[in-house]
Formats: structure tokens, sequence, C-alpha cells
């Protein structure tokens, strides 16, 4: 298992959001997590991302036990194992395309031109080769997203979690985001955890999880 969470609980003030959440995602599976808006999905998700923590409970990627890491390791292991995209592309907008993508290597301190390199082969493979030096500004929403995707991509990470990838794309540039994210899983045996209210992009899912009452369905 590339996921284990085990017995997750959140609540904000008196109001209990998770209520003992148990969730497992194997290897090269992509899991969608759906539910009503105010039901938990996105709090379980920066859970799952390391971005918060539970109240109680464990969770565990690759085996290692996130909990027990002090902040800078756990900033360390998160740059190193794993990926984000979310809904809003937080793309720094004074950067290219390029230089986007590459910062996460650039934090894991590898060598410039190694980054680079594997910057442009992504950008390549999510067919944005013409667009390496424009700046988010001068791309598509669709565009965005992929470079998104690609900076998420560039440290080869264990898993990535999406939080509503599609919610600022048209139907379009949506149904290209499916496609690209399948393909990503098909052809590279990349994890996905997507929190998503888009029923197409559930349903190209390996597994769809509803979030109910606190409590995976």
């Amino acid at each position: 298992m590339v996921l284990e969470a085990r017995n997750i609980h959140k609540s904000f003030g008196k109001l209990e959001i998770l209520r003992g959440v148990n969730v497992a995602v194997s290897r090269g599976e992509i899991v969608s997590i759906v539910g009503k808006s105010g039901s938990g999905k996105s709090t379980l998700l920066h859970i799952l991302g390391t971005l918060d923590h539970a109240d109680s409970g464990e969770v565990a990627i690759n085996q290692t036990v996130v909990r027990n890491l002090g902040a800078r390791p756990l900033a360390a292991f998160r740059n190193r194992h794993i990926g984000f995209v979310f809904q809003f592309h937080h793309l720094l907008p004074e950067f290219t395309a390029m230089e986007n993508v590459c910062i996460p290597g650039f934090i894991q301190k590898k060598p410039e031109n190694t980054v680079k390199k594997r910057a442009a082969e992504l950008l390549d493979y999510l067919g944005l080769s013409h667009r390496l030096q424009h700046k988010p500004t001068e791309l598509s929403g669709g565009e965005q997203q992929r470079v998104a995707v690609a900076r998420a991509l560039i440290n080869q990470p264990d898993i990535i979690f999406a939080d509503e990838p599609t919610g600022n794309l048209d139907s379009a540039a949506s149904s290209d985001l499916h496609q690209l994210l399948r393909r990503l899983r098909d052809e590279h045996g990349q994890t996905f955890v997507i929190v998503t209210h888009n029923k197409e992009l559930a349903d190209l899912s390996d597994r769809c999880l509803e979030m109910r009452d606190g409590l995976l369905a």
C-alpha cells in the first residue's frame, strides 16, 4: 500500500468533521472521493497529504507514519514523496511554466540541469513544449492546470493528491485533464487520490468513495 489511514478524527470546535475514517490506496490506483459540500472531503485530503493534522488517528505513506516526523523532516518527506494539484493551480505569476515546474526539484536540491531536463520532458509529455517560457497569464486555464500537474510530477512522487482539479476548467479542458490523469496511471503507474464533484472524473477512477456523515462509504 502506498497510503494507509486509520481511525482519522478531526473537529473544528464542537463540529466533528471526520469520525474515524479508514482508507488504503494501492500503488498505481486512482481513487476518487465524492460527497456533498462541507462533508469533509478536502479536510480529509489535506490530512492524508500531510498539509493538516488529524486530532487522532494515523496516516502512513510508504509505511512511514507521518505523525512521527518533526516539522522540517515532514516538509522534506512531503517534497520527496507527495505531489499536489489544486482547483486553483497556485502557479507563481512572475515565473514561466518551466520555472514553476522546476521549483520543487530545486527545493530538493537536485542538480539544476537534471531538474530542467525533467521539467522540459514533462511539459513536452503534457503537450506544452511550445509554452516553456510563457508565464501563467499567457496560458489558458487548461494549460495552467497541466503545468500544475507537471510540477506535481517533477520529483516523481509516490502519490498525488488532487483537490477539485477540474473545478475551474471548461468541459473540454476537464475532459483533457481526465484523460491525462488516466494516461499517467496507465503509462507510469502514478497513484492519485482525487476529491471531486465531477461525475465523469469520478467514473474514470478505479474506486469512488463517498464521504457521508464523517465517514467514507
